[in-house]
């Protein structure tokens, strides 16, 4: 390939390639942005008098079957480029940067670069979920998609590191998914099966021993700095050249950042960081 794959907007796919068809409507219904959100679980905050009020009274409403919700205006630019929190949706990542993984994905499989996808830090599932229904799209069988997460949320970042020293996500039950629910969402969509595997636990005890023996794409979703550099130091050996690292929060997680960038340094690294959307970067091996 002469060139790099910078998406920059959501494609429109061929009609004339049922494979590219099924990809376009497999991104658009994990965003939800073909049946578009509209309500979400009112979640009461915990200790006020108005919070444990509402929540007497969604326990009340509950046993009748109904449920205490918010409206949830749907914004057609934020799910595109990831910038909201969907209440249902299998990802988060929005429109570009499943065009990003989708071009990457398909490149390697047409020029035959070897190796099995990898996504750390799932959520969901979505981004695994679409490796996985676009292996099935093309054909391939001999590829495994590796989905490795901790399935309980985020870790406390380490006092020691003050580019993550402030970040709370940990603390944000919303992020916590559990291994159950991911393969559930897997079946929904008819794609779990045995090119899947499930790496489970923090990173720094599943990815350095990982059983993982070529990667042609790795995408990387652990926003901190420790989950980063753990995931680049184990598996970017594996890369084969050719092959894409993805790095979902370059601008939004001041530790991520520096943790690729620490990382490309350290190894010499010049292959050039192509921008996705406004926090997404990517990189092609070169060497």
């Amino acid at each position: 390939m002469s060139e790099m794959l910078i998406p920059t907007q959501a494609s429109e796919p061929s009609l004339d390639d049922p494979r590219a068809l099924y990809c376009d409507l497999l991104k658009k219904a994990l965003t939800r942005y073909v049946f578009r959100e509209t309500w979400m679980p009112y979640q009461p905050r915990q200790g006020s008098l108005h919070g444990r009020i509402l929540q007497r009274g969604r326990h009340l409403l509950r046993r009748k079957g109904l449920e205490l919700v918010l409206q949830f205006p749907f914004d057609a630019e934020a799910r595109a480029t990831g910038r909201d929190w969907p209440p249902e949706a299998e990802t988060m990542i929005g429109l570009r940067r499943l065009d990003n993984l989708e071009r990457c994905v398909k490149d390697v499989l047409e020029r035959g670069v070897p190796g099995d996808l990898i996504e750390t830090g799932v959520w969901r599932g979505g981004a695994v979920i679409f490796m996985r229904g676009m292996l099935r799209a093309y054909g391939d069988r001999d590829r495994t998609v590796w989905v490795a997460d901790s399935f309980r949320g985020l870790p406390k970042p380490a006092p020691h590191r003050v580019e993550d020293v402030e970040d709370a996500l940990w603390q944000v039950p919303f992020l916590a998914v559990s291994l159950e629910q991911v393969k559930a969402n897997f079946e929904r969509y008819g794609l779990l099966d045995d090119q899947v595997r499930f790496l489970k636990g923090w990173f720094s005890d599943t990815l350095p021993t990982a059983p993982v023996e070529q990667i042609s794409v790795m995408r990387l979703d652990g926003d901190l700095y420790d989950s980063t550099m753990v995931a680049l130091r184990s598996l970017y050996p594996k890369l084969s050249v050719g092959g894409y690292v993805i790095i979902d929060d370059y601008h939004a997680v001041r530790g991520c950042k520096q943790a690729v960038d620490d990382f490309r340094g350290e190894h010499g690294i010049e292959d050039e960081l192509h921008q996705v959307d406004w926090t997404c970067r990517y990189w092609r091996r070169s060497r």
